[in-house]
């Protein structure tokens, strides 16, 4: 915040917007409110905001975030002192609406809702967990609100990701709620700015071109939004990475769940979307379509789900196979006595080591054992770590434990649970520095949308393979780009290319069933959904229930999904070498 509020007078900039929220700190901070155990909103914002703030107010920098997490009030009022402990005359205001667990207790009780879990199907009553806090996704025209009343800095719990973009923009046009075209290509645009240096380079599959672009310092987006909602991408000047076509894709595909994308304010319709290169480091967003919102909006519920703790054994070179079995079955025995009391009980090998190695860390594999149980007693070393170590004098040639013991004392986890609640059971406020209060009323007009995605399982015109000549096995990520994360226990995977010729090919190669061969054993045989985005020569998947229960609660390594397309990208398929004479991504 402080370089770009510094360099407004060269690279200038009306608002600066900030996404501190995620699914993982949605439930700890949960845990600290509910708890009343440390800070419940995101310090790591004020360590931000501080040194920005004098620019801030020389410059009129608007500022819009969702650092408030649990307990936005507490956020305002510390941000408040601080502006005032600098002299500064800047505005605070807060948003507030998101905390809905009353609203939910009160649906059950008059049996209005089952609040049927969008990811899983469960239903909230046959939920093994009891709720301790639940937060509703708000739309960004409480923000646009606070910023029309004269409010300099707009601080919100959990408003969607892109709702600071649309608030922002919403206020500074003068937009309507029947703006639904500008308003579409608002919440597309903070979509693709809100995770920072992503829009930029940073996760990217082209990033091996970027070494040469200032891989060391990616830059930050900025999206330029008309009045008309026409939208252009680029970033703070003289930073690295780069915003390209390509980088605009791979964050587009991130974290939807198909063609159709809701916000509280409006829907987005994706499939014909595509992005135009105008200039280095500027990309026109085109082709995104509107809808109405939908009646509701999302919630996420958290629960405290027990305990969790892990060890971790080495193994080197040879039988990595034998040599993890034999420490399961060791361990295994030692923990007989107390495992009955486990929810789960995993051994896993982590990595793997090549023929003929040249170094020892190459040739190391990681053997976890990981183990979550409801009581922290459960876990205590004695029932936990002491059998995880105590077979080192039988264990396997070579074993070696890790000896840092921390990750193997129970820690608490979080169960989280994502369904959806009326947006008229949700009290949208805006709380403006003055004291006073205004509401935010529901949308006048929604839409009721299928439950179902638009989905097809393989394409609807594929090209025989034929047409591409002579192929060679080889990883798909060769040539494909993908792009994966986590929503809930989903986990969706978006794939592209950079010429139609091999969209042709893509489309034709990914059906459902194809990525479910790729997938091979992790596949979890839950639905997969489909579609295509033609313009982008993207196809996406949403695979349902992938994740183990989400980021708070994951057994896995991959906690966030992230992974999921660079495991699939390493998979083996059969390559066209003409596209491989292009060159490998």
């Amino acid at each position: 915040m402080r370089a770009l509020a510094a360099n407004c007078p060269n690279d200038p900039i009306d608002v600066i917007i900030g996404d501190w929220m995620s699914e993982a700190n949605m439930t700890s901070r949960a845990a600290s409110k509910t708890d009343n155990v440390g800070e419940a909103y995101e310090p790591t914002f004020l360590e931000a905001l501080e040194p920005a703030l004098p620019r801030i107010a020389r410059h009129g920098i608007k500022v819009a975030v969702n650092a408030g997490a649990s307990d936005t009030e507490l956020l305002h009022s510390v941000v408040t002192k601080m502006v005032a402990s600098k002299g500064l005359k800047l505005k605070v205001a807060w948003i507030s609406g998101d905390e809905v667990l009353p609203a939910v207790r009160e649906a059950q009780k008059a049996h209005v809702s089952t609040f049927e879990n969008i990811c899983t199907g469960e239903v909230l009553n046959s939920w093994k967990f009891e709720p301790i806090y639940a937060q509703a996704y708000l739309g960004g025209l409480g923000i646009a609100s606070a910023f029309l009343r004269g409010a300099d800095i707009v601080v919100c719990g959990r408003v969607s990701d892109a709702s600071p973009v649309i608030g922002a923009a919403y206020w500074w046009h003068n937009w309507q709620r029947s703006s639904l075209d500008e308003l579409a290509n608002a919440f597309v645009a903070g979509h693709l700015i809100e995770c920072s240096n992503y829009v930029c380079g940073g996760n990217f599959t082209g990033f091996k071109a970027l070494e040469t672009k200032g891989w060391e310092n990616i830059g930050y987006p900025i999206a330029e939004i008309s009045s008309s909602g026409g939208v252009i991408i680029t970033k703070n000047k003289n930073s690295g990475g780069e915003v390209s076509v390509q980088t605009c894709s791979s964050q587009l595909l991130y974290e939807i769940q198909g063609p159709w994308y809701f916000n509280s304010d409006v829907t987005a319709i994706l499939d014909e979307l595509w992005f135009e290169q105008l200039s280095t480091d500027r990309v026109a967003l085109r082709g995104v379509k509107s809808d109405l919102p939908p009646p509701t909006t999302k919630i996420g519920i958290t629960a405290k789900g027990g305990y969790q703790a892990e060890m971790h054994w080495f193994l080197c070179g040879l039988d990595i196979d034998a040599k993890a079995r034999m420490m399961e079955t060791q361990i295994r025995l030692l923990l007989r006595p107390y495992a009955h009391r486990f929810t789960k009980l995993a051994f896993t090998k982590n990595g793997s080591a090549p023929d003929n190695p040249t170094n020892q860390n190459a040739a190391t594999v990681d053997f976890r054992v990981f183990a979550q149980a409801p009581k922290e007693e459960d876990l205590m070393p004695q029932r936990f770590l002491r059998p995880c170590i105590d077979p080192i004098m039988q264990g396997y040639p070579g074993a070696t434990p890790h000896l840092d013991w921390r990750q193997a004392l129970p820690k608490p986890v979080y169960e989280y649970y994502v369904t959806l609640l009326p947006q008229a059971d949700v009290q949208h406020k805006v709380h403006l520095a003055s004291g006073e209060t205004f509401e935010i009323p529901p949308p006048p007009q929604t839409k009721t949308y299928p439950a179902q995605q638009p989905s097809q399982a393989a394409t609807r015109e594929p090209v025989d393979e034929i047409k591409w000549g002579r192929t060679v096995t080889g990883p798909l990520g060769w040539i494909v780009h993908a792009r994966s994360g986590d929503k809930g226990s989903n986990c969706n995977v978006g794939f592209w290319v950079r010429y139609q010729e091999e969209w042709d090919w893509l489309r034709t190669l990914l059906s459902v069933e194809t990525v479910k061969e790729l997938l091979a054993e992790e596949y979890v045989g839950k639905k997969i959904d489909r579609f295509e985005l033609p313009n982008l020569h993207a196809v996406h998947f949403l695979l349902h229930d992938h994740l183990d229960r989400g980021v708070s609660c994951s057994s896995t390594y991959d906690f966030l999904g992230k992974n999921v397309a660079e495991f699939l990208r390493a998979r083996h398929v059969q390559l066209p070498v003409r596209f491989l004479d292009r060159g490998k991504l």
